[in-house]
């Protein structure tokens, strides 16, 4: 039996609540040493262990962030095309971004209307769309009056704080 899973039966059985440092501690080790043993990287990883998950999940065609600490990281590939050029003529795009780390929605709820589309007008403070962050509904506001480009992230799409959402033309044209 490895070390870690040993190290586990004993605190699962211990049931003291300041064992839980030492659960995410042993559940972290654990996720360690699966993916240290793995040729391909795992698209997602769960590890339970006891009242401790940890989940972790790679966007397609990023597997070199799969790496195990301390292991030699593959290099980037490059952006898209599309994210990496912009038009080298017309206005300069402007973007708004995901205020946190989360699950970005386009609409108030399943099936609903989106809050906006693309080539709506917008004004500061009006919404066009929200974060879900631990079962909080956080929105996601223009700062600008503009026009609605692009949006950059696809409905259910897990976003990063400062991730740009959508793109948005400036009503003064810049």
């Amino acid at each position: 039996m490895p070390d870690s899973v040993a190290a586990l039966d004993s605190l699962m059985n211990d049931g003291r609540p300041d064992t839980l440092p030492a659960l995410l501690e042993a559940a972290r080790t654990s996720m360690i040493e699966l993916l240290s043993q793995v040729q391909v990287p795992p698209a997602a990883v769960r590890v339970t262990v006891g009242p401790v998950t940890i989940e972790m999940d790679w966007p397609a065609g990023a597997p070199e962030a799969a790496t195990a600490p301390g292991a030699p990281a593959a290099p980037a590939s490059a952006p898209p095309a599309k994210a990496a050029a912009q038009p080298a003529e017309g206005p300069a795009l402007d973007h708004v971004h995901a205020p946190t780390v989360g699950v970005f929605y386009r609409a108030p709820e399943p099936g609903a209307k989106p809050f906006v589309s693309e080539g709506d007008t917008v004004v500061p403070g009006q919404q066009v769309g929200v974060v879900e962050a631990m079962k909080l509904m956080i929105p996601v506001e223009s700062d600008r009056h503009g026009t609605i480009d692009e949006f950059l992230q696809p409905n259910g799409a897990l976003v990063e704080y400062g991730d740009p959402l959508c793109s948005l033309v400036p009503a003064d044209g810049r």
